[in-house]
């Protein structure tokens, strides 16, 4: 008789294929759960996306009107021989129409279903009329209800007697490098396009101070401009602006302004008809590594003050020299950062702006104002009369400098207001040309102190080497904006 085998051994037994079981199906759920991922980030198809968003898609058609050659004045002498050959160009005969009509083509999307439309500046910045074609073929004429050439965004309204298609705007800060992405537009004015790519990279600045664009291989080229960049959940996470070619064609390194900055915008001109930023009252500068050192920093974070006009800074106590290190409770990095955080901003907010001033810290409360208002203010502003001085020279750091005198001032365009010393020469074998000083400049501060006369810079070059510093921070004037320069102090660097 065979000996009985009871359930338990049978149990232990079977455990080893129980737990190789278990084992298999997870690696295949793992792997089921990565398919399923990969093909959610390279759909097999765009044709569902493009045909649910396309309808939402228009294309922008402006007209211009704009001077035309009226015949052969300014061309060939009245009376000439050849008068009644350039006559001919002037169009019909004793017509003296002197305007013609010129159309741009560009593209853009709605943004709310009463006629919201989103398109680029520079795609409507001097037309006429403007003419929105939507992907069934209808067209309706547009207005304009605010630009933002910083960001080159414009807001369009349209008028229908039903509701719109149109998108939403997604998160741009969850897009990675990488990330599928989908462009439509009217390229070179063939009519509604898609094209396809990846998110190259992010955060890219070309010109502007509130730059934040998502560059992308997918091709964008004439005609694309204004147009929507959308992810796979066909939502706009950026507005398709300009290319970087050599050719004026897609070369697969386009920019879109990221929807982040677009949102705020078209919030602002939808509420104002125009952009409304913060203004803090300052200029300023990176902190580089010898300016750091100059000023006993122990990193170059941050964002150095060099000049404090009449403000909301001024009236709160910061001054040229600052490093701000936190503008509303956030660390600032750079110069980059902290203009785009002010910018972002609302007008009339008290922030607090933590600075680092001579090695110690300290908070101040500031009232913004805005940005627009102290731009044109600026831009209105006259220098005033011219004071004497008596003129003086001197060669200092590689320098040759001189205080300011009426005949400097009149040949440099420099009203009273503007104190230093004038850079006549520099010479191009010195640390001063490398670092970029020129004829011209104008020194108002070394060392953080005012200089006025040769005297007050050998002061503070005295009091740099008695603190134990290598270089002297001197704050230049060129055209009227300041900067930071740190020179190295050379033993027997003084007047002569």
């Amino acid at each position: 008789m065979k000996p009985h085998t009871s359930a338990r051994a049978r149990a232990v037994a079977a455990a080893p294929v129980k737990l190789i079981w278990i084992a298999t199906l997870s690696a295949l759920l793992v792997f089921a759960q990565a398919v399923n991922v990969f093909a959610q980030g390279a759909p097999e198809s765009f044709a569902p996306l493009a045909q649910r968003i396309s309808p939402s898609v228009v294309n922008i058609t402006t007209a211009t009107t704009v001077a035309r050659q009226t015949g052969p004045e300014g061309i060939v002498p009245e009376g000439s021989p050849f008068e009644e050959f350039f006559r001919e160009f002037r169009g019909p005969q004793g017509e003296d129409e002197q305007m013609r009509r010129s159309s741009a083509l560009g593209s853009g999307f709605v943004i709310s279903e009463d006629g919201y439309v989103v398109t680029n500046n520079h795609v409507i910045e001097t037309a006429d009329e403007i003419t929105v074609e939507f992907f069934s073929g209808r067209e309706l004429p547009a207005e304009v209800i605010g630009t933002d050439r910083d960001t080159d965004i414009a807001l369009l309204k349209v008028e229908a007697d039903e509701a719109l298609p149109f998108v939403n705007f997604g998160d741009s800060d969850e897009m990675r490098v990488g990330d599928w992405v989908m462009a439509m537009g009217n390229p070179l004015g063939q009519g509604f396009s898609v094209s396809a790519g990846i998110v190259s990279a992010s955060g890219r600045a070309l010109s502007g101070s509130y730059d934040d664009y998502i560059q992308t291989d997918a091709a964008i080229n004439r005609g694309n401009s204004g147009g929507p960049l959308f992810n796979m959940d066909g939502d706009v996470i950026g507005v398709n602006t300009a290319i970087l070619s050599p050719t004026g064609g897609s070369i697969g390194i386009g920019f879109a302004m990221s929807s982040n900055v677009v949102t705020r915008v078209v919030d602002q001109l939808q509420e104002f008809g125009e952009t409304r930023r913060g203004w803090l009252g300052v200029s300023i500068q990176n902190v580089t590594d010898d300016v750091a050192e100059a000023m006993g920093l122990e990193s170059t974070s941050g964002a150095l003050v060099t000049d404090v006009p009449e403000g909301p800074a001024s009236e709160a106590g910061i001054e040229s020299g600052d490093v701000i290190v936190s503008f509303d409770g956030v660390e600032v990095e750079d110069t980059r950062g902290l203009v785009r955080q002010v910018g972002n901003t609302s007008v009339g907010k008290t922030v607090r702006v933590m600075v680092n001033r001579d090695g110690q810290t300290e908070t101040f409360r500031v009232t913004l104002g805005r940005r627009e208002q102290a731009d044109m203010a600026a831009a209105q502003d006259m220098p005033g009369e011219d004071a004497p001085e008596e003129p003086a020279q001197s060669e200092v750091l590689g320098l040759t400098l001189s205080p300011l005198s009426s005949e400097l001032r009149e040949e440099l365009s420099l009203g009273e207001d503007v104190k230093g010393l004038a850079v006549l020469s520099v010479d191009e074998s010195a640390e001063a040309y490398e670092k970029g000083l020129r004829e011209g400049d104008v020194i108002s501060e070394a060392g953080q102190s005012e200089v006025q006369t040769i005297a007050d810079l050998e002061t503070s070059i005295e009091e740099a080497r008695e603190a134990g510093r290598t270089s002297l921070l001197l704050l230049v004037r060129r055209d009227g904006n300041p900067r930071f320069v740190a020179l190295g102090l050379a033993e027997g660097d003084s007047g002569q």
